[in-house]
């Protein structure tokens, strides 16, 4: 799970969570993995329906909280269900209570900056973000929080900010394709069309399923 974040590496972790389970359906780390990587699919949206991998998430955490409750990643996890599935106030009590349990939880303060991100207070994301890159410069998922910044900016008009933020988010994983969309969208506002159509190539080739989500505007 550690070790990359591929469709197919987090497949595979899943693979190894549900064995784990069979041999011990009351194993909590198993039960705390399985939602990690529901959360990852829904998140990432690795498969076509994102809403069912949040439901199992959830039914998942919530079982292992029964067990645990004082298990700080299943907090975590569970606030970033939450947070994805537009219940961001509910996901910061979550996140707050993870690192009242675990103060090196890097994640959770990057997800309280992309909850507050939701609830149109981005320019307290960076904030966040800057914490959990202080606890994990190298997380394997510092690029969705990179990514998470730059959308922040963009919505807060600062495209010169937005472009490096997202540039910083394709330099730790080149194969995401929602920064390289962001991109295009900064590089758009700041009048370089050239470069920001080749942004939008990049989106495209890396995940043709890819929506202009943030209007026209956004993506030449």
């Amino acid at each position: 799970m550690n070790n990359n974040t591929t469709p197919e590496a987090v497949l595979k972790a899943a693979e190894y969570y549900e064995r784990a389970l069979v041999l011990d359906p009351n194993n909590i780390e198993a039960l705390v993995g399985r939602a990690t990587v529901h959360t990852i699919f829904g998140a990432a949206l690795m498969g076509n329906d994102s809403i069912p991998h949040f439901v199992t998430a959830e039914a998942a955490l919530i079982d292992a909280l029964s067990k645990n409750p004082q298990h700080a990643t299943a907090h975590l996890v569970l606030g970033s269900v939450y947070i994805f599935t537009s219940r961001a106030m509910q996901g910061i009590a979550e996140c707050e209570r993870a690192l009242a349990l675990d103060r090196n939880l890097a994640s959770a303060h990057a997800f309280i900056g992309q909850a507050k991100q939701l609830l149109g207070r981005g320019e307290e994301t960076e904030a966040h973000v800057n914490e959990a890159l202080r606890i994990s410069p190298r997380d394997n998922f510092a690029f969705w929080w990179m990514n998470w910044v730059g959308f922040s900016k963009l919505r807060l008009d600062r495209f010169a900010d937005a472009a490096m933020w997202f540039r910083r988010a394709i330099e730790n994983n080149r194969n995401y394709s929602w920064p390289h969309f962001g991109l295009a969208g900064a590089l758009m506002q700041l009048g370089d069309l050239e470069a920001a159509r080749a942004a939008v190539q990049h989106a495209v080739a890396l995940d043709p399923n890819i929506k202009a989500v943030y209007g026209p505007r956004c993506c030449p």
